[in-house]
């Protein structure tokens, strides 16, 4: 599309560079199938390019859009949204399991597939797994088009404490269409042992100029031995983000990390830490984005009685870097945030999910889903630091880890997520002042996956997906609205093997995509492939405040590296790339750590 864009514009226009910055933004946009951008994108671009673009933008469009699923839960407000007009309840409930998919990897699946689409061998399923293998699949075979086994050895032995092995790939990675990069956080085996963000060309595996960044060799004060990447990771503006909590049993001195890349220059590497110790990232969505600043939920921290909030127990949002002001608008936390730290009942038992509910007042939400068993609605425009919610709920069951989603019908705003207590519920946010969580509907169902959603439009026919991950080991597919069943896991050729509770599908092309321990699964709508509407606007970005100067992240220069994937050596158990580190935010000294309770089973 670009180079058609780009060819209409030359033969009609004399580009300025304006317009020439405008085009870049909707190469982007388009490319990356993401609303949040593309929204922002048309924005600025009524502002500062003529009207002609935005016509030809809209008319190329349809025609050649493709489908590709960048990230975790598709979207970066972390809905969990798939647009595919070909998923009625009719065909959904027809769906059978493609049996001339292969599909075979090695090594455990705790990240979700990815689907990416544009490149010389045609669609493919990118699958990263637990012992630091990448695979890019023929997303009709199933056949193996590269793979990378020489990432370095994944961690088996030699951790404080934990409850995954082998530890490598754990979190989402994520791609960047542009430059036709794979990005992700793998843990190496080695003296000492260390975190490694990596950049493969997505098309060739091959391991890009300048790539992976020693987290341990930056200025950052990041001890990867503490450091756990559950969390799917982000690609905002141009850095990647990456979540970090501790381990299962909490132990170490690990605390609540997100640390920013710049994809164009690795060189440059931002990070912000919790103060206290503690305040892990668990959820397994990670990072979201209103497409400018990230939001994390952080988990407890190791305080004592009468000490002040220092960074567990919150939604905590971040500016570009990553920068957190330290005000109240960009920070929430209960008024029993240290209670909540005694008793090792997280706020973070999900990551972040952002609502837009048309009619509420305030509309623009974020959700939080705690281990305390309720559910909480903060305005994300003005977080408002240590307060009540807008909104809260009981809701049934402790969730610990597992995704959510979100989506909008005729009959209203939705939220779904695994409970504790084996099944899953939906509840609607109504559009009031202030809004309100109430019930919808709940079904039980043996096992613990993580939720997605399919509708052939923007507002209808919702259906609810989710692996009966170790249960069942079937999928499922419920009506969105009412919870009645769509689809009921069919016969034996449907059941799975391998599944994980964190792992949720994905929807492309009429198919569904399931990755689990060395085994990739698709599900196919009957005939032949269609060809899905775009992708829903998932959130509108929240202004970012002004009251507070924001500080700004000064890199030492450095010549940007080239982004032509170049081959890459086997990487040694510990391999010593040093780049030149941007210095993080520097955190509050932190209080003397208390005693810590023996904590209740992590996921």
């Amino acid at each position: 599309m670009a180079i058609l864009f780009s060819a209409t514009l030359r033969s009609n226009l004399i580009v300025t560079n304006c317009v020439a910055a405008a085009l870049t933004a909707v190469r982007r946009a388009v490319l990356e199938g993401s609303a949040v951008c593309t929204a922002l994108f048309m924005k600025r671009l009524i502002s500062s390019a003529s009207l002609i673009i935005i016509l030809l933008w809209t008319a190329l469009l349809p025609a050649n859009a493709q489908v590709n699923v960048t990230q975790k839960n598709n979207n970066l407000s972390r809905d969990g949204l798939y647009i595919d007009a070909a998923f009625t309840p009719g065909n959904a409930a027809n769906l059978t399991r493609d049996l001339n998919f292969t599909g075979t990897i090695v090594g455990n699946v705790h990240a979700q597939p990815l689907y990416i689409e544009g490149g010389p061998n045609g669609p493919m399923v990118i699958v990263a797994t637990a012992s630091n293998n990448v695979y890019a699949l023929n997303a009709d075979t199933g056949a193996v088009m590269w793979s990378r086994t020489d990432i370095g050895p994944a961690v088996t032995s030699g951790l404080p404490c934990g409850n995954i092995n082998p530890v490598g790939i754990i979190g989402t990675p994520v791609v960047d269409l542009v430059s036709r990069s794979l990005f992700f956080d793998a843990l190496i085996s080695g003296n000492p042992i260390k975190h490694f963000i990596f950049s493969l060309n997505v098309d060739t595996g091959m391991t890009n100029a300048g790539w992976p960044v020693d987290l341990d060799a930056t200025s950052l004060t990041f001890v990867s031995l503490a450091q756990e990447d559950r969390g799917a990771l982000a690609l905002v503006n141009g850095i990647v983000y990456v979540p970090f909590s501790g381990y299962f049993g909490d132990c170490g001195t690990y605390h609540g990390w997100v640390v920013g890349v710049h994809i164009d220059n690795p060189s440059i590497v931002g990070g912000w830490a919790t103060a206290a110790e503690g305040g892990g990232i668990w959820g397994h969505s990670g990072v979201a984005s209103d497409g400018t600043n990230m939001f994390v939920i952080t988990g407890n921290t190791f305080t004592s009685p009468g000490d002040p909030w220092s960074g567990g127990e919150a939604i905590v949002r971040l500016q570009a870097g990553p920068i957190f002001t330290g005000q109240p608008t960009d920070f929430w936390a209960p008024t029993n945030w240290q209670s909540l730290d005694s008793s090792d009942t997280d706020l973070g038992g999900c990551s972040a999910i952002l609502i837009d509910v048309p009619g509420a007042t305030p509309s623009q939400l974020v959700l939080a889903l705690g281990k305390d068993g309720n559910a909480y609605l903060v305005n994300r425009n003005n977080l408002g630091g240590v307060t009540s919610p807008v909104a809260s709920q009981a809701v049934d069951g402790v969730t610990r880890g597992q995704s959510s989603a979100t989506y909008h019908t005729n009959q209203g705003t939705y939220f779904v997520f695994r409970t504790g207590s084996g099944g899953i519920s939906a509840y609607k946010v109504t559009a009031a002042n202030p809004p309100a969580i109430v019930p919808a509907w709940n079904v039980s169902q043996s096992g613990q996956g993580s939720p997605w959603v399919t509708m052939t439009d923007v507002t209808n026919n919702a259906i609810v997906w989710v692996v009966g991950a170790q249960g069942d080991q079937r999928l499922h597919g419920y009506n969105g609205d009412t919870g009645a069943v769509v689809y009921a896991g069919g016969g034996p050729d449907e059941l799975m093997t391998g599944t994980r509770k964190w792992n949720s599908g994905i929807a492309a092309r009429g198919s569904i995509y399931v990755a689990n321990d060395n085994k990739v699964y698709k599900f196919r709508l009957p005939g032949g492939t269609p060809t899905p509407t775009p992708t829903a606007t998932p959130a509108t970005p929240t202004p970012t405040p002004t009251a507070t100067p924001i500080p700004t992240i000064t890199p030492t220069p450095t010549a940007t590296p080239t982004s032509t994937a170049t081959p890459t050596p086997t990487i040694s158990p510990s391999p010593s790339v040093t780049p030149t580190a941007t210095p993080r935010v520097t955190p509050r000294p932190h209080p003397t750590r208390r005693s810590r309770p023996t904590p209740p089973p992590r996921p």
